[in-house]
């Protein structure tokens, strides 16, 4: 598939939004938001731009958490978005239940749970989001028109699979990740093993949001072992590099995991919505776009002097 994503210039204004985010959601008073703003402004001079942004963003959560003194500053809103998600499961639920197809209903609810992200919004945007998804009608033509959107290479190779490896986003999001993995299990039987992170990292989903959500009723949870906002790889557990390796086919939710796994060789399927620019410039599609992608296929790799576009 080429090269991992690398962190382009327009990435910098958005380090300094979610930290400026983090630092308030945080706790922090005035002066330790200022005081995050100018450790970020320390770090971003020696970062190398040829890393991803998710390794950007593991180093700017740590120097957060090391500022604020919080270990997991998103502690309550990841609590609060898990209960607010389940209040919309059984909605999300009876959409799949009546569907003509289940499984495309439940890829499209996986992926827009994607929206869930206190990283970009606050808790009004989301909770206003969530009621909006939970009445959504799809426009299943999406199949056919949206060239990122590659269901059908999807149905073959999970037909071809008799296990799944997981790669969970963000808590609340993990409420709508269930519908899909209730699909895989219970009209596919597969395996299904679901990975969260090892500690936390922004709004990343642990293994208590994976349990508070159900999912340990369909699938085995595990920790990649990693304290970073998507999956990158060199800062996972043995364990978890094991069954990475060795998975017949991996679903990678949310845009961390596609910063940070968008050139690895592995049979990875790419489920997300295009939120920002960059991304949307990387896949070759529009922002706002839904994302099924396989990682055989090229990306749309743009230069340098897009940036100055």
């Amino acid at each position: 598939m080429g090269r991992t994503m690398r962190t382009y210039l327009d990435c910098i204004p958005c380090f300094y939004t979610q930290a400026l985010q983090a630092a308030r959601i945080s706790g922090a008073d005035l002066e330790m938001q200022r005081e995050v703003l100018r450790h970020l402004s320390g770090l971003v001079p020696d970062f190398s731009l040829d890393t991803s942004p998710a390794e950007m963003g593991r180093a700017i959560y740590g120097m957060i958490s090391k500022v604020t003194g919080k270990k997991d500053p998103y502690k309550e809103i990841k609590e609060e978005s898990n209960k607010l998600a389940l209040t919309v499961y059984p909605k999300l639920k009876t959409k799949v239940q009546e569907s003509e197809n289940p499984l495309l209903i439940a890829v499209l609810l996986a992926i827009t749970g994607n929206l869930i992200d206190f990283s970009r919004k606050d808790f009004q945007e989301i909770t206003a989001e969530m009621d909006k998804i939970a009445d959504y009608n799809f426009d299943l033509e999406i199949i056919n028109t949206n060239k990122h959107f590659d269901y059908q290479l999807f149905c073959k190779r999970l037909l071809e699979a008799k296990s799944v490896l997981y790669l969970a986003d963000n808590a609340g999001e993990v409420v709508f990740d269930r519908m899909l993995i209730e699909q895989l299990v219970r009209d596919y039987q597969k395996n299904v093993l679901y990975v969260v992170k090892g500690k936390p990292a922004l709004n990343n989903a642990l293994v208590e949001d994976a349990i508070s959500c159900g999912i340990n009723k369909f699938a085995n949870i595990i920790s990649c072992g990693a304290d970073c906002p998507g999956v990158i790889l060199k800062y996972c557990s043995p364990e978890f590099m094991r069954l990475f390796e060795e998975a017949e086919i991996i679903i990678s939710k949310g845009q961390c995991n596609y910063e940070a796994l968008s050139g690895e060789t592995n049979p990875l399927f790419f489920l997300l919505i295009a939120k920002c620019p960059v991304i949307a410039r990387h896949v070759g599609c529009a922002v706002g776009d839904y994302i099924l992608k396989d990682n055989c296929h090229e990306p749309h790799i743009f230069g340098e002097d897009a940036e100055n576009k």
